[in-house]
């Protein structure tokens, strides 16, 4: 392999950048709804027409919103085709996680609860009809590990077993075999 073919190694995501409607909306549902501290905002640099707020999601990474004031909140849900995002996923503890569904339905949201074998979901749109998730492990990662190296281990066991899903019998022997090493 050439230089010119070596792939561009990532480290991690750097933000996510989603179109929204007014500052204000943007404001009042990822601070206020989900409470990403606002961190700062500035023209969007490519279309001075819009500006860009900034968020912070929990982990010291950024979210980031185009907002215009001219617009108004879409009220319906986004789109799903090739190449638009299906949705938004963000951590939240247990704790959190069980107090969201009431939290969100007090608020008017509507929410979706799932089971993923792995964690649990909840599902709600913002105003503009985009998906966001709400997501919490059903596992205590080790020290000295990562989430993903407990989920690759779990799925190398669920396929090796022929089983359908991860289920926390995966999840705990996963854990066993890194603890092992």
């Amino acid at each position: 392999m050439t230089r010119s073919e070596s792939r561009v190694q990532v480290q991690g995501l750097h933000h996510v950048t989603i179109v929204g409607s007014t500052r204000q909306s943007a404001i009042d549902f990822w601070e206020g709804v989900l409470g990403m501290p606002f961190v700062f905002e500035q023209p969007n640099l490519g279309n001075p027409a819009e500006n860009h707020l900034y968020f912070d999601p929990g982990d010291g990474r950024l979210l980031t919103v185009f907002t215009d004031e001219g617009r108004t909140d879409a009220g319906r849900d986004a789109p799903r085709e090739p190449g638009t995002v299906e949705h938004l996923a963000f951590t939240v503890s247990r704790a959190t996680f069980q107090l969201a569904p009431a939290r969100l339905r007090a608020r008017g949201i509507e929410v979706l609860e799932r089971d993923r074998g792995f964690m649990d979901s909840i599902y709600f749109r913002d105003p503009n009809g985009m998906k966001v998730e709400l997501a919490c492990y059903k596992f205590q990662t080790p020290e000295g590990w990562r989430d993903a190296d407990v989920l690759r281990r779990a799925y190398e066991l669920r396929v090796a077993r022929g089983d359908a899903n991860i289920t926390a019998e995966h999840l705990a022997d996963a854990i066993e075999d890194l603890l092992r090493r």
